[in-house]
């Protein structure tokens, strides 16, 4: 198991590393390139023009990678896990290419776009409790309680699950920001899905196979750094950040740790929270509690350097991580 782990993991990021030379000119050729808002830190501005949805490098990467290692590639787990992602990325793809290429700056409307990720949500949570047997329960971080929920399972589910997918793409704000912590989230979930596996939670005869797709998810992660890290020489845009909440997202329903994920994507809650807090009192009180949100922009105005805030950031999510790990291990008894 071990040897497929490192197998997924190593093959999403030489994937990854070597698409990344060939695709990135081409994205600068079509003219994908990035328009930075103008009220955003203004060292922000010279990034104008950076190819954008390069989302399609990494994602290539997991999927391909995640198909060869898996013990079985055609099981339903395996299909879930690679439609979902698929699916939200391509809701951030029509999203890139109305701003990018039709040259309309609020791409889908928000509205569009949540019919789409509801519509998504609700598929993935069909599948794994009528297909795959996972019940409509929900576990309680830390503790060995299950409530069930019945059909009100659906709403709560899929709230964390577009919320959860909405932040990291919120998240997605600073030169390495999202692959970064989306690789230490991945990497969370090799190990909760392993447990997952150990403990029966799965019922399936290939359930480690998610944790497969978990390690070529951190791999491919870890390859568009290379590219992604600052200064950034391309972006994922909302082809690559959709992408990756959603695939965290099946990760936590087939898992059966949707609470436990919003403490695995602590950092993801934290971004999206700044931004509903912001925008409340902004519209209540006309002041603003932050100096901008999403919160990394807040510190990068109050002086911090990029790489200063992502490095704080991805430990803060590295912490999250260890916390979510240590949540879900009750949950399994």
């Amino acid at each position: 198991m071990s040897e497929r782990l490192v197998m997924a993991g190593g093959l999403a990021l030489i994937i990854t590393l070597v698409l990344g030379p060939f695709l990135i000119p081409i994205l600068r050729i079509l003219k994908f390139g990035q328009t930075v808002r103008d009220d955003g830190p203004k060292r922000h501005l010279q990034k104008t023009g950076t190819p954008t949805m390069g989302g399609i490098i990494f994602l290539v990467g997991i999927i391909a990678s995640s198909l060869f290692c898996a013990e079985q590639p055609t099981s339903l787990e395996m299909v879930t896990l690679v439609g979902t992602t698929l699916g939200f990325g391509l809701i951030g793809f029509i999203d890139d290419f109305i701003k990018v290429v039709m040259h309309r700056s609020l791409g889908l409307r928000a509205y569009q776009k949540l019919i789409g990720q509801f519509a998504l949500a609700f598929v993935l949570m069909w599948i794994s409790v009528h297909w795959l047997g996972r019940g409509t329960d929900v576990s309680i971080p830390f503790t060995s309680v299950h409530l069930e929920l019945s059909w009100f399972y659906y709403i709560v589910t899929s709230l964390v699950i577009v919320v959860m997918t909405n932040a990291v793409n919120l998240t997605d704000g600073l030169d390495g920001l999202a692959a970064g912590s989306t690789m230490i989230a991945g990497m969370g979930y090799i190990v909760i899905a392993l447990m997952a596996a150990i403990q029966g939670v799965a019922v399936l005869a290939h359930e480690t196979d998610m944790a497969v797709f978990a390690a070529a998810l951190a791999g491919g992660c870890l390859g568009f750094l290379r590219f992604n890290a600052h200064p950034a020489r391309v972006f994922m845009g909302d082809t690559g950040s959709l992408a990756l909440g959603g695939a965290l997202a099946c990760l936590a329903v087939l898992t059966k740790s949707e609470f436990v994920f919003i403490i695995v994507g602590g950092l993801y809650a934290v971004e999206a929270l700044s931004v509903i807090i912001q925008v409340a009192s902004f519209q209540t009180t006309g002041k603003r509690v932050f100096r901008m949100s999403p919160l990394h922009h807040h510190f990068e105005l109050g002086g911090w350097s990029e790489w200063k805030v992502v490095l704080v950031f991805w430990t803060v999510a590295l912490a999250c991580t260890i916390l979510g790990i240590v949540a879900y291990m009750p949950t399994l008894s």
